[in-house]
């Protein structure tokens, strides 16, 4: 574990950002979330995560402000989750990992990426300050050619993520 401080040690952007996401199933939750999978159990039978682990990771990820908890029932009380700006702003991040993992680790991806408009593929890339980019609404994640099971389901559990 890196020491949280980073004084005199480590002044990194990297290594900061890694503490609050840097973890597998952090990451994992994100992504979950960004397909549209926002209550408790939809996210511990998507990712097969043990209840007590995911519920300490979205506690962090609502402490850190990259998720919020909205009530979606009184009676019993439930909540759901959903990306806060900050979240919304990690799908870059995704894309970047899901485009180089395609590109080195596996011959079919699981997941493409199209703009919702006109279904035109969507990539990660370095832009110049400025350049209108994509908002997170405008994307959409779809099975591609190496999806199985919970890849193939998981874009269409609950529509697109809520935009804060």
């Amino acid at each position: 574990m890196l020491n949280r401080d980073y004084e005199g040690q480590q002044n990194c952007s990297i290594a900061r950002a890694l503490e609050v996401v840097g973890e597998r199933w952090t990451l994992l939750i994100i992504r979950d979330v960004l397909l549209g999978l926002r209550r408790f159990d939809q996210l511990r039978e998507s990712l097969g995560i043990a209840s007590n682990v995911l519920t300490d990771r979205l506690n962090r990820l609502v402490d850190e402000g990259v998720l919020e908890r909205v009530i979606y029932s009184e009676r019993p009380e439930r909540y759901e989750y959903q990306l806060t700006k900050k979240g919304l702003d990690l799908q870059i991040v995704l894309a970047a990992l899901g485009q180089w993992s395609d590109g080195y680790l596996s011959e079919k991806p699981a997941r493409l990426l199209r703009r919702k408009l006109d279904k035109a593929p969507v990539v990660a890339a370095l832009v110049l300050k400025g350049t209108r980019t994509l908002r997170a609404d405008e994307v959409e994640a779809v099975p591609g050619p190496g999806a199985t099971g919970s890849a193939r389901r998981a874009g269409r559990p609950g529509g697109p993520p809520a935009r804060r």
